[in-house]
C-alpha cells in the first residue's frame, strides 16, 4: 500500500479528535507519521509510545490527535500511523528537536531498542487544512 492509498483508507472524521474540531484553523499544521516496524517489534514500538513517547510529545509542545495501527500492513509498510498537531511548521521544528536532545527519550529510546531497532522506516507530511475542509469547521 502506498502512501496515497493509506492515506485515502483513513476516513477524514476518523482523523482529527472531537477536541481538534474546536481548534482554530490558524496557522495550524498536522503531521503525519508513518512508522514501519521491523518483524516481531510492533508491540515494542507501542509500548514504547504508551508509556513514554506521548507524554514526552506533549512535554514538547506537539499534541497527539490520533495513533492507528494498520490491520493488514503487506511486507515492508507502515505499521503505525499517527497524526500530530503543531501550533506552525517552524513550532514543529522546535519541537521535534527539543524532543530529540531530551535526556529522557534517549534513555527510553537506548532501553526499548536494547534488542534491536524498532522501527526501519519513518515518512512524515505535514498537512495544512483547506478553507473547505468540513472536519475544521464543525
Amino acid at each position: 500500500m502506498n502512501r496515497r492509498a493509506l492515506l485515502q483508507s483513513i476516513p477524514a472524521l476518523a482523523l482529527l479528535n472531537a477536541g481538534a474540531l474546536a481548534q482554530p484553523i490558524g496557522d495550524v499544521v498536522y503531521e503525519l507519521r508513518m512508522y514501519t516496524a521491523y518483524p516481531g517489534k510492533l508491540n515494542d514500538l507501542l509500548t514504547r509510545f504508551r508509556f513514554h513517547t506521548v507524554d514526552l510529545f506533549a512535554r514538547h509542545g506537539m499534541r497527539s490527535v490520533a495513533y492507528w495501527t494498520v490491520l493488514d500492513p503487506i511486507g515492508n509498510e507502515p505499521s503505525l500511523v499517527y497524526i500530530l498537531a503543531h501550533a506552525s511548521r517552524a513550532a514543529a521544528s522546535v519541537s521535534w528537536k527539543s524532543f530529540e536532545a531530551d535526556p529522557e527519550w534517549q534513555k527510553v529510546r537506548t532501553a526499548s531498542e536494547a534488542n534491536g531497532k524498532l522501527v526501519s522506516n519513518i515518512q512524515s507530511l505535514f498537512l495544512q487544512p483547506t478553507d473547505f475542509s468540513p472536519i475544521l469547521k464543525a
